[in-house]
């Protein structure tokens, strides 16, 4: 990356981090202890779900749809959790309780089918029962992320079709968006803007895209892409009040014409897109993404209030 890059996942330095605790198995283990097998099929095959959460005052948000989402994928792939939703949020709690944490956090859930006894693909040689691991850090976006923006370049890698690798699955295998990131980055970009199979804007190697229009704020269908939490949120956000909001199909030529672009996500939240393919994205003056960054502002500390 060039001196000036940055991604939708820039923090701020917090010191703390450098002796976070970690969960691993129930057990936890100073960052620097904690390890998996070289067996375990997350690291030899990319066989594991996760979900990225964030703690705000003492609350997990929207707690309900990430294990909606993370015990759906896992069923889908035959993934033993070996608990229910009470036991993950033991684990967390118990996580953050060891780190003293209480908000402004970020969380890496993550699940994988757990150590084979042979290091081949199939799924029956996890025999031990799946490897859950839970990493928390102090985590706030860097300042500068609102005002600079993201700079997207399109790139040739395509987020497939679901009889591919159905990109609804929040997987390990995220070799497709490393690939992204990487073609963006040879690009002079700090993120990859990846169509769908018919050449319809879809989303980045990171997070959800949405733009604005006269207005009207547009994102995909959600047939091609993960179907973020965030960019749910922001969904019901404009349609409660009263912003124009569509899922449809859209080309390059609306995603370069945008008034306003801007990325979703568990970590940001809504981060503004300064340009795509080296096009300016509008004037700079940024409304619309302001208002609903309010909103959910708004909807996130309401939400925090009534769990607390």
């Amino acid at each position: 990356m060039t001196e000036d890059s940055h991604t939708t996942h820039t923090a701020e330095e917090d010191a703390r981090n450098r002796d976070i605790k970690i969960y691993v198995n129930g057990d936890l283990v100073h960052r620097d202890d904690a390890k998996v097998s070289v067996y375990d099929s997350g690291f030899m095959l990319g066989d594991g779900m996760w979900e990225g959460m964030r703690l705000y005052n003492g609350t997990w948000a929207f707690f309900d749809e990430h294990m909606d989402r993370f015990f759906d994928s896992c069923k889908a792939v035959s993934l033993d959790v070996g608990m229910d939703r009470a036991g993950i949020m033991d684990a967390l709690t118990r996580t953050a309780d060891a780190n003293g944490m209480t908000t402004d956090v970020h969380c890496r859930l993550m699940l994988t089918r757990g150590i084979k006894v042979k290091p081949f693909q199939h799924p029956s040689l996890s025999q031990s029962g799946p490897t859950l691991v839970i990493i928390m850090e102090h985590s706030k976006p860097a300042e500068g992320l609102q005002s600079k923006g993201i700079r997207l370049a399109t790139v040739p890698q395509v987020r497939g079709l679901p009889m591919s690798q159905d990109a609804k699955y929040n997987s390990h295998s995220k070799l497709n968006c490393v690939i992204a990131c990487l073609q963006a980055e040879q690009a002079g970009a700090d993120e990859g803007l990846m169509l769908d199979p018919h050449g319809f804007v879809n989303t980045t190697n990171a997070c959800n895209f949405f733009i604005v229009r006269k207005g009207e704020v547009w994102t995909s269908t959600g047939d091609y892409c993960m179907n973020g939490v965030t960019r749910q949120k922001v969904i019901d956000l404009c349609r409660a009040n009263d912003i124009p909001v569509f899922e449809k199909n859209y080309s390059l030529y609306e995603a370069y014409g945008a008034d306003e672009a801007f990325l979703t996500g568990t970590f940001g939240a809504q981060t503004p897109v300064s340009s795509i393919d080296g096009k300016p994205i509008g004037t700079g003056e940024r409304p619309v993404t302001q208002r609903i960054r309010q909103l959910y502002k708004a909807m996130i500390e309401e939400h925090t209030k009534t769990r607390t």
